[in-house]
């Protein structure tokens, strides 16, 4: 199981890749591993605001139906259209091609509330 050390992540089971008062973000290989088969990814509209702990995106897979959060307060800017027809990407690619939302940052502050690789290491170490 694959968590990169570049990220920051949540106990929810989202990485985050700050960039430049904006933030990529997706859900972990842990998660996606849970999840088995994405089929479906029903994302919110551009532009839309959400408060840290919000539901942003519904994942569908052949075993059950996911919800994704946002990890800080902030309006979604992109959208990885490619998972529209492709939902698979968060099955094979999580971290690369399967990403899910870009969000502006609001409150940097909030950043501090995310979890390090090696916390998140020891959080998904209990769930094996």
């Amino acid at each position: 199981m694959e968590i990169r050390d570049n990220l920051l992540y949540t106990k929810t089971h989202e990485w985050v890749l700050k960039k430049n008062g904006f933030a990529r973000i997706g859900i972990t290989d842990h998660a996606q591993e849970s999840l088995t088969d994405i089929v479906f990814v029903e994302f919110p509209e551009k532009g839309e605001r959400f408060k840290k702990g919000e539901k942003i995106v519904t994942l569908e897979s052949v075993k059950s139906v996911s919800e994704v959060f946002a990890p800080f307060t902030g309006k979604i800017l992109n959208l990885n259209e490619k998972l529209n027809d492709e939902p698979g990407l968060i099955n094979s690619s999580p971290y690369d091609e399967g990403w899910i939302v870009e969000m502006e940052i609001e409150n940097e502050e909030e950043l501090e509330d995310l979890m390090p690789p090696g916390e998140y290491r020891k959080i998904i170490s209990k769930d094996l």
